[in-house]
């Protein structure tokens, strides 16, 4: 089969295409024949093997091959053991391990796939898992009138976080570069922070609820512009930021009131199918930068290496 083969950490010049043994499925996993991909933040953070914790998928270097956890497309073969797929059935989902989707076939457990709802194709459905599911535990608990600061985005979830803030009522001012400010507009957000020319955590008492994507402040900094009982959910960022919020939490806490705070985000069929279905509603849309067919993997790494990019990055498998 046709992969993507990334056999150490690096730049995008790490990434090429190739042929790999076709997968088989083991007594309790299904094959997916793959139709679509998308690219996350976390597919940049495995590329480069940093921060630490991108490591876990192998400390020298990847333990499979494969990038890409999002995925979506046709079951064509079950384990013996496996009872809720059948081939021909149309899945998206997840891959445990964040690793496998960027192939033309991916042998995977199928606790985490879903039935693609025949309402989305499959660059749609591909779009959604990573990204719909942190965007619904970010926006738990949001109530109208709320404000809402999103950091980091213009990137490949925060089209999703910004759709789910503003359908229950939030008002949402969306941080990143200058030049993205006529796309967030356009995807819900209600104002725009350039921050070249802004830095949002000296604002205080302002917010009820940041979802920092792309953290890389202090816990100490970031509290001050939350609102007395407000919430600080750190989803993406630096190996240090992750380990001072975790530190720090409980004292912020304690002595202001407010939560601040690692978003905790478990790979979930319940959440997958609970965010779909508000996407298959109308509630939120994922934003599609480019499609890329399989064959420009690379240079579609290359765009998400450099940040320049305005929603997903989708990867299709004819």
């Amino acid at each position: 089969m046709k992969a993507v083969i990334q056999d150490r950490y690096g730049t995008a010049d790490v990434v090429t295409v190739g042929d790999l043994p076709d997968p088989v499925p083991a007594d309790d996993e299904v094959l997916v024949r793959v139709r679509a991909a998308s690219l996350n933040g976390s597919d940049r953070e495995h590329l480069l093997g940093r921060p630490f914790y991108a490591r876990l998928a192998g400390l020298r270097r990847p333990r499979h091959p494969v990038p890409g956890s999002d995925v979506a497309g046709v079951i064509a073969a079950v384990g013996r053991s496996v009872t809720q797929f059948a081939p021909g059935d149309e899945v998206f989902g997840e891959l445990a391990g964040y690793r496998g989707a960027l192939a033309e076939y991916v042998a995977t457990r199928p606790r985490l796939l879903a039935r693609k709802p025949p309402e989305l194709s499959f660059l749609d459905a591909a779009a959604i898992p990573q990204a719909g599911c942190i965007a619904l535990r970010a926006t738990l608990g949001l109530k109208p009138g709320d404000r809402v600061l999103v950091n980091g985005a213009g990137g490949a979830g925060g089209a999703l976080v910004i759709g789910l803030a503003a359908h229950l009522g939030a008002a949402v001012t969306a941080v990143d570069r200058a030049d993205k400010a006529e796309h967030l507009l356009r995807i819900g957000a209600d104002e725009t922070i350039a921050f070249e020319d802004q830095d949002w955590a000296e604002q205080r008492d302002r917010y009820d609820r940041i979802v920092d994507l792309v953290a890389h402040r202090s816990p100490y900094r970031v509290h001050r512009a939350l609102r007395p009982g407000g919430t600080y959910s750190m989803v993406g960022g630096h190996t240090r930021v992750l380990l001072a919020t975790l530190l720090a939490g409980p004292t912020i806490r304690w002595t202001t009131g407010k939560r601040v705070a690692v978003l905790v985000v478990p790979q979930s069929r319940a959440d997958l199918e609970a965010v779909t279905a508000l996407v298959v509603g109308g509630a939120a849309a994922s934003a599609v930068d480019r499609v890329h067919p399989l064959e420009e993997a690379p240079a579609a790494f290359a765009r998400l290496a450099a940040g320049d990019y305005r929603g997903k990055i989708l990867i299709e498998v004819p």
